[in-house]
C-alpha cells in the first residue's frame, strides 16, 4: 500500500472581523451598521468646542491689538507719508510719498553705518548677557543658601533699577574727575565716553549688568527642573562641568534658552536709553548712534517723522526676520535629533 500525500488546500481570505450576534454561527461577523464608519466620528471644530480657547484669549487679544497692532499700523502708515513739522501743525496738507522715505533712507550712507554698528553692538550684548547669565545660574546651583540669596538679591536689584538711573550711576562710576574706577585703575582723567569703542564698551557693560538677571533667574529655574539623577550620572562618568553644561544641560534647557535668546536680541537691538544717556545723544558727531537713537534724531530732532517711522519699520522687519530664522533653525535641529 503506497502512501498518498495529503492534499492541503490554500488558505482563503480571513472573514471580516466584527461583532458576533447571538444565535449566529460561530465565526460569523455581523455586517457593520451604516453611518458608523471612520468619517462618522468627525465633527467640525465648532462642534468639538474648537472656539473655546479663542474665547478665553479674546480679552488678551483685544489688549494686544490696542497696544501693539494699532501703533504698528500707524507707524507703517506715517512711513509712507510726507510727515514733517508743517504737517503736524496743520500748515500744509499731508501727501502720499509711497516708498520715497525708504528710498531716501537706503541712499543715506549714515544709515548703513548705523545699521552695522547696531548689529555688532547688539550681538556683543546678547552673547555677553547669555554667557554671564548662564554662568551665574550654574554658580547658584553650586553655592550654599546664604551666598545664593545674596547673589539673587543683588541681581534682582540690578534688574529692578530703571535704565536712566542705572546709566547715570555707571557714568558717575567712570567719571574722569570723580569716578572711583579711574582712580583704582590709575587712568587719571581718562574719558570713557570720548572714544567710540570705549563708549560702546561702557554702554555694553551697563546693558549686561541690567539684563543678565533675567537670563540667570530663568536658566536657574530650568536647571532646578532637571532631574538630579541625570547630573549625578554625568558626574560619575567623569564629565567636567563644561561638558555637563554642553552635553546635558544645554540640550535639556533648549526651550528656555530659545526664549531668553530671542528676548535678549529684541531688547539689545532696540537699546535707546543707555546710549542716549551715557553718550549724550549718540556720541561725538554721532559716532555711537544705534538705530533707535538714529530714528529719534530723524523724527524729533529733525522733524522728519516719515523718515523716522521708516527706520522703525525697518527695525521691526529685521527683528521679525531674525526671530523667524532662529526658530526655524532650532526646529530643524530638533527634528534631526
Amino acid at each position: 500500500m503506497t502512501d498518498r500525500p495529503l492534499a492541503v488546500s490554500a488558505p482563503g481570505p480571513a472573514p471580516a472581523a466584527g461583532p458576533v450576534t447571538k444565535g449566529s454561527p460561530a465565526g460569523t461577523a455581523q455586517a457593520p451598521r451604516p453611518g458608523r464608519g471612520p468619517s462618522a466620528g468627525r465633527r467640525s471644530p465648532l462642534a468639538r468646542g474648537g472656539w473655546t480657547p479663542w474665547l478665553y484669549l479674546a480679552p488678551a487679544l483685544v489688549v494686544i491689538g490696542g497696544l501693539l497692532v494699532y501703533p504698528v499700523y500707524q507707524l507703517g502708515l506715517i512711513s509712507f507719508l510726507e510727515y514733517t513739522q508743517a504737517q503736524v501743525s496743520g500748515g500744509e496738507p499731508t501727501s502720499f510719498e509711497g516708498f520715497g522715505n525708504y528710498a531716501a533712507l537706503f541712499r543715506d550712507e549714515q544709515f548703513w553705518q548705523v545699521l552695522l554698528a547696531t548689529v555688532v553692538f547688539a550681538g556683543a550684548c546678547v552673547v555677553s548677557t547669555l554667557a554671564v547669565g548662564c554662568a551665574l545660574a550654574v554658580l547658584l546651583t553650586r553655592v550654599r543658601a546664604l551666598p545664593r540669596l545674596a547673589l539673587m538679591l543683588a541681581a534682582l536689584g540690578a534688574w529692578a533699577t530703571p535704565a536712566v538711573t542705572g546709566s547715570t550711576v555707571w557714568l558717575l562710576l567712570f567719571d574722569p574727575d570723580f569716578g572711583p574706577v579711574n582712580r583704582v585703575l590709575g587712568l587719571g582723567d581718562h574719558s570713557w565716553t570720548y572714544g567710540r569703542y570705549s563708549a560702546f564698551a561702557l554702554v555694553l557693560l551697563e546693558v549686561v549688568w541690567c539684563s543678565f538677571p533675567f537670563v540667570m533667574v530663568t536658566v536657574y529655574a530650568g536647571i532646578r527642573a532637571v532631574p538630579s539623577e541625570v547630573l549625578e550620572a554625568a558626574s560619575l562618568d567623569g564629565a567636567s562641568q563644561w561638558r555637563i553644561w554642553r552635553s546635558v544641560l544645554a540640550p535639556m534647557l533648549r526651550p528656555i534658552l530659545v526664549v531668553v535668546t530671542i528676548q535678549s536680541v529684541i531688547w539689545d537691538f532696540k537699546v535707546f536709553t543707555q546710549i542716549y544717556v551715557m553718550t549724550n545723544g549718540g556720541g561725538i558727531a554721532g559716532q555711537n548712534l544705534v538705530l533707535n537713537v538714529y530714528a529719534y534724531q530723524k523724527a524729533f530732532a529733525s522733524s522728519q517723522y516719515g523718515l523716522g517711522s521708516a527706520i522703525g519699520v525697518v527695525m521691526l522687519l529685521i527683528l521679525l526676520a531674525v526671530t523667524l530664522v532662529y526658530l526655524r533653525l532650532l526646529r530643524r535641529q530638533g527634528e534631526e535629533l
